[in-house]
């Protein structure tokens, strides 16, 4: 069994499926297929994309439990139940095909456990503007203060000379 999931081609799969979801996407059909089949179109393209991987892996999945509650309160041509119910047995293969990818490419399904403040990984971002508390890359932090610049005395007034009036901002309101 593991020799034939093994030789499954999940992008075939993927790509028989996502036709036949567009075929039937016309009629009395599940509409949720069809998405879910487009991006498992994506996420098979890429080969660093485990996480998406992993979810279309559980959606794919998780969708053979909603087409059989779907078929139940659905009434559907006797063709596009066929294609439904075609398209629901693909389903099986090819979760088992994604499930072997997703191992071939480092992947789990045992990587939802939260530990501390770790959520699924290492962090692989700061946050932008330097709100960390080293600063870098020129950002000031939040921690340091301000530096403010000393004004310079201006040159050549008379020391009874008022000083000259800020400027107006544009748009601001006068008080008359």
């Amino acid at each position: 069994m593991a020799e034939f999931i093994q030789a499954l081609d999940p992008s075939k799969l993927v790509l028989l499926e996502t036709g036949l979801s567009f075929l039937t996407s016309a009629f009395e059909a599940p509409v949720y297929n069809l998405p879910i089949f487009l991006f498992g179109l994506l996420s098979q393209e890429s080969n660093e994309a485990v996480q998406s991987l992993r979810a279309f892996t559980f959606l794919a999945g998780g969708s053979i439990i909603y087409d059989i509650i779907w078929m139940a309160r659905h009434d559907q041509h006797w063709f596009i139940r066929v294609l439904t119910i075609f398209i629901q047995i693909l389903k099986i293969p090819t979760v088992l095909a994604f499930a072997a990818a997703l191992r071939q490419r480092g992947g789990q399904f045992s990587g939802l456990s939260f530990s501390g403040n770790d959520i699924g990984g290492a962090t692989v971002w700061s946050m932008p503007g330097g709100f960390t508390s080293g600063g870098r890359e020129g950002y000031q932090s939040v921690e340091d203060p301000i530096a403010t610049p000393t004004p310079k005395p201006a040159l050549h007034t008379p020391a009874t000379a008022p000083p000259p009036p800020p400027p107006n901002a544009p748009g601001a309101y006068q008080s008359v």
